[in-house]
């Protein structure tokens, strides 16, 4: 697998609840946050290591392989968040790559984000 991007981000929630917002995106429905966009898929877990590690299967129907990687840091009373993306061969070209980068930040950095009041 490939390692074709990443961002790391703070989150303004606890790290146990960012952990359980990834595990579990539909627990809470007033703080709905995961979209699946027309071509997407619903995400699988595919492991996880409580507290500090979610890694889901693809949210591209076009590309299965691709599985991200969250890796959760406690920092203080917040959470700092690194995702990373990583797909199998043929390796998407650079506009993909920043479209599904676009998609990842919009899902992490903004809409889950935004559930918790930031």
């Amino acid at each position: 697998m490939y390692q074709v991007a990443s961002r790391r981000r703070s989150q303004p929630p606890p790290a146990r609840f960012v952990f359980e917002a990834l595990v579990e995106p539909h627990r809470e429905p007033a703080r709905h946050w995961l979209d699946v966009f027309e071509g997407g898929t619903e995400p699988e877990i595919v492991k996880t290591v409580d507290p500090g590690l979610v890694i889901w299967s693809s949210i591209w129907r076009g590309r299965p392989d691709a599985i991200i990687r969250f890796d959760i840091e406690a920092v203080g009373n917040s959470t700092m968040l690194c995702w990373t993306l990583f797909v199998d061969d043929p390796i998407p070209s650079d506009s993909d790559v920043v479209l599904m980068r676009r998609r990842l930040n919009v899902l992490i950095n903004a809409n889950l984000r935004f559930t918790c009041g930031q």
